[in-house]
């Protein structure tokens, strides 16, 4: 008996010994390892994805409206806040435009990291899996559109293996082909993977599609003129190919919350925000304070609405834009419903039209100032705002508005193929008929293909007629300026200036304005006046090229311009054609 407790007290030491030499090698049940990290723990992974797609710098606020401002059908009403975007002059030390670059590389990491979990030969993926890593592909080839698009240079990491260095980590500057050769690499192959939105449930409700894939992998393709590959995807999702869209009836559907419209026939991708009474209490500004708490809502509606709802007032409606909507009329001789949900001023028409002349639930009239945004004069803008909608008395301002931006829809699928087969073939009565099918769910008078004798002609109703009335205020415009190379030559943007153009008033800021009265007519002022060249694209900040020795500038940081670009690929800025003739 002693002997046996004796041993086993010299086999409890022993153990003890070896334990303590092994510094307690016992496996966690709880840690994920490359054992057992499987589909439901590459699931988790992909919603950490989506997740950092709606946050301030993506899509929650300034990485959506920062590329509106830069368009030219918006100002800076504040004269604060996005006033460097709005004028194209931003700084290098620049406070805010690093936010899009934090966010869009939070993703990118993940992304990267699920890839790596994934395998590279497709052929042996079970269905879960294909499904995952196409939206690991499809949200990194989303991140590096937007970097480029932005920041024109950014590094290309791709490879999670590398971040285990300095090296690694701290990436050189790819250049602006090599990061949109990816984008399109990735997103091919996305949609190869991914079901479309006809396999319903999630994949109806919000998930990256084989037809999201195919709409963002055309628009990568038209950025670099590839007019007719992309004219092939584009017939290939109008044939149904990557799933059934269609326009909605209503255009003002696609500009409310709820679930009767969101994720709807025309939306081939949207940033899912929670709708306003179901959100939590804390504002979730950035990846570092998320919360169990948070609102998922985005802060567009703040930025654009006036103060006099509760909003910022930050930007305003451009008088060229309010304007392009006045000057064509419905085949019933009334206004544009479109105008109605993209600007939020009193009209005639309106009166008995949805919701009629009502901002939130304030009454306006013909002679008031409520379509003012603030003290410095403008526009509302009320897309993607509650202002139209009748839901809600004044603007939550924070991140409340839980309207799903919708950043792919049917009718850009139909007025980009317009535009590629104008490109390739055109003009064309193909290019005529979708363009049509667009300005028929707003009730206007059908285009005469006789009224379009050449090529640029055609582009030009497209460029600033067609797109500005379909998606005016939207993300996106930005992006379009930069393909067409409207900075690059002189009466492209002496255009610039036209539609850069706006008045300062509390009382005449629907009137319409010229370039050429600047300077004579006190209250007018023109964006364009301060563009410096590069400076279409934002400056990489000083501070992360402090931090990464590996990391230069772009176009903006060197104020170069990009038109020797443009003529070393061979591409066209198409001249500008008066309309009217």
């Amino acid at each position: 008996m002693k002997l046996y407790n004796i041993s086993l007290a010299m086999l409890l030491g022993i153990s003890t010994l070896t334990s303590c030499s092994d510094k307690l090698n016992v496996e966690n049940p709880n840690e994920q390892t490359t054992a057992n990290f499987g589909v439901d723990e590459l699931e988790e992974n992909v919603v950490a994805a989506y997740n950092h797609i709606r946050m301030e710098g993506s899509y929650a606020r300034v990485g959506y409206t920062i590329d509106v401002t830069r368009g030219d059908e918006v100002w800076n009403s504040s004269q604060v806040w996005y006033m460097p975007f709005d004028d194209y002059n931003l700084p290098e030390n620049g406070d805010i435009g690093w936010w899009i670059w934090r966010e869009w590389y939070y993703t990118i990491n993940v992304c990267n990291f699920g890839l790596s979990k994934c395998g590279d030969d497709d052929t042996v993926l079970s269905e879960s899996m294909k499904r995952i890593k196409g939206q690991f592909l499809f949200l990194r080839g989303l991140a590096y559109y937007n970097l480029a698009g932005y920041f024109q240079n950014p590094p290309l990491i791709t490879d999670y293996s590398t971040y285990s260095t300095l090296d690694g980590l701290y990436a050189k500057n790819s250049s602006y082909d090599e990061v949109l050769d990816q984008v399109e690499k990735d997103l091919a192959e996305a949609m190869t993977l991914l079901p479309s939105r006809d396999a319903g449930g999630e994949w109806a409700k919000g998930r990256a599609t084989c037809g999201a894939a195919a709409g963002y992998y055309a628009r990568a393709l038209m950025q670099r003129h590839k007019y007719s590959e992309a004219l092939t995807v584009l017939k290939d999702i109008i044939n149904k190919k990557y799933g059934t869209y269609k326009l909605m009836a209503n255009y003002g559907d696609n500009f409310r919350e709820g679930s009767q419209y969101e994720n709807n026939d025309e939306s081939l991708f949207e940033i899912q925000f929670l709708d306003y009474g179901s959100q939590g209490t804390d504002d979730e500004w950035t990846p570092v304070n998320t919360s169990k708490n948070a609102t998922q809502g985005s802060a567009v509606e703040s930025n654009f609405c006036p103060g006099v709802y509760g909003g910022w007032a930050d930007l305003s409606a451009s008088p060229w834009l309010y304007n392009l909507f006045k000057a064509e009329r419905t085949t019933a001789g009334k206004l544009d419903p479109r105008l109605y949900w993209t600007i939020g001023t009193y009209e005639a028409d309106w009166e008995g039209f949805e919701y009629g002349n009502v901002g939130y639930t304030v009454p306006m009239t013909a002679t008031d100032t409520i379509m003012t945004n603030n003290t410095n004069g403008g526009l509302p803008i009320a897309k993607n705002t509650n202002m139209r909608t009748g839901l809600y008395s004044s603007v939550a301002t924070g991140l409340h508005d839980g309207i799903n931006l919708r950043m792919m829809r049917y009718s850009d699928v139909l007025l980009r193929a317009a535009e590629c087969e104008n490109e390739v073939n055109g003009p064309t009565q193909q290019a005529i008929d979708w363009i049509n099918q667009v300005r028929e769910r707003a009730n206007l008078a059908d285009l005469n293909l006789t009224d379009f004798d050449t090529k640029d002609k055609l582009f030009e109703q497209i460029a600033n007629v067609e797109r500005p009335k379909e998606f005016g205020c939207e993300f996106g415009r930005g992006f379009d300026l930069i393909r067409w190379g409207f900075f690059l030559t002189s009466d492209r943007q002496q255009q610039l200036k036209e539609h850069e153009t706006f008045r300062r008033s509390l009382h005449r800021a629907k009137d319409p304005v010229s370039y050429a009265q600047v300077g004579i007519d006190s209250e007018l002022k023109c964006s364009f006046d301060t563009y410096v060249q590069g400076h279409e694209f934002i400056p990489i900040v000083q501070t992360l090229m402090n931090s990464n020795p590996n990391l230069v500038g772009n176009s903006a940081n060197n104020s170069e311009s990009n038109k020797s670009y443009f003529e070393q690929k061979g591409w066209t800025v198409h001249p500008v054609v008066d309309l009217s003739k």
